[in-house]
């Protein structure tokens, strides 16, 4: 072997055309795009983001879980997951920068599996900042900030993989379907659940709330999204300590609209009504199986969610005109929505 062959290791590993002993880049150029997106949501969004205990009380000793939460409002409101704080009234929160408060349960609600704690010493606190899920995109960068398996402050990054997903709930005897849930493959794992899910602009967008399949499942993560329906449970949690909805008495989901229909509404779809309960408000007013309910107070309907965010609270013992399209005709009738009892 010839001298000029042999050459320094630390020249081989360089490269061809690189210089071993030149200046190593600053962190600010090494830096790509993509982590100087996560690593600002990061430092931005960890420090909103709590990592709660709770016990619950039973008759042999106490049961401990717990989650994570997210600070919503500078006087110690923390949003977090229903099932996180089940049954408990009070507990602890702990933040990465190792202050830690006593909290209580200001009010949940199982059917969104949303609920809202508030901090005993709000002082240090830090709010995140709320955005809306509607804005959201297949493919956007979304990052989760949470408390898996207790380890606080653990960020992991991926992307939206689906929107629109829906998942079942249940409250006492009552069950519901949460609607246009986020799908996202960013790692969740068990205490992930309460914590924050993130757009790109550091806005929490939803709340982390179940992984799908305990093991295949690990890429298909839940998240409940921040909308305007969501905003108003928030509301009322923290104004009332409970939700209070309109009950109607059926069951239904989206259906195209006949083409005659369609051309003459200019919209495509509307709610078919799958089941009526017998004696129910939407029994008494005439309701039936295989009706096309088409506008609710005269705004369109196109899917479950539109029902669910008109039946709110307010619309309680309202005499509420729908219109309903019936073996080709279209009709109103009126429905008296009562209060949705969960007991």
């Amino acid at each position: 072997m010839r001298t000029s062959e042999i050459r320094p290791i630390d020249a081989i590993l360089a490269g061809p055309g690189q210089d071993a002993n030149a200046p190593i880049p600053g962190e600010a150029e090494a830096l790509d795009a993509y982590s100087a997106i996560v690593t600002s949501v990061a430092e931005r969004v960890t420090p909103s983001v709590a990592n709660l205990r709770v016990s619950v009380a039973r008759r042999r000793g106490t049961l401990d879980g717990g989650g994570s939460g997210v600070v919503i409002l500078p006087d110690g409101f923390i949003l977090t997951s229903a099932h996180v704080v089940a049954r408990a009234s009070r507990g602890s929160a702990a933040f990465p920068d190792g202050s830690e408060t006593g909290i209580e349960v200001v009010g949940a609600d199982g059917l969104s599996d949303l609920a809202v704690v508030r901090a005993q010493d709000p002082a240090t606190l830090v709010p995140a900042v709320l955005g809306d899920a509607a804005n959201l995109r297949v493919g956007q960068l979304v990052v989760a900030v949470g408390n898996p398996f207790g380890f606080a402050g653990t960020v992991t990054a991926g992307v939206v993989s689906a929107l629109g997903r829906s998942f079942p709930t249940q409250e006492g005897s009552v069950t519901r379907v949460v609607e246009n849930v986020i799908q996202t493959d960013a790692a969740l794992h068990p205490g992930n659940s309460g914590g924050a899910l993130v757009d790109a602009a550091g806005r929490v967008v939803g709340v982390n709330t179940a992984v799908v399949g305990a093991v295949i499942g690990q890429g298909l993560g839940l998240a409940v999204p921040i909308n305007a329906t969501t905003r108003r449970i928030i509301a009322a949690l923290i104004n009332h300590g409970r939700v209070k909805r309109a009950y109607l008495g059926l069951a239904g989901g989206p259906r195209p609209l006949p083409p005659r229909l369609a051309h003459e509404l200019g919209r495509e779809r509307a709610i078919e009504v799958v089941e009526v309960v017998g004696d129910s408000p939407a029994s008494r007013a005439g309701i039936r199986s295989e009706d096309l309910i088409l506008a609710i107070a005269g705004e369109p309907v196109a899917g479950m969610e539109d029902l669910q965010r008109l039946m709110d609270g307010d619309a309680v013992g309202v005499p509420t005109e729908f219109t309903i399209a019936r073996r080709g005709q279209v009709v109103a009738v009126t429905v008296t929505p009562a209060e949705l009892q969960t007991a």
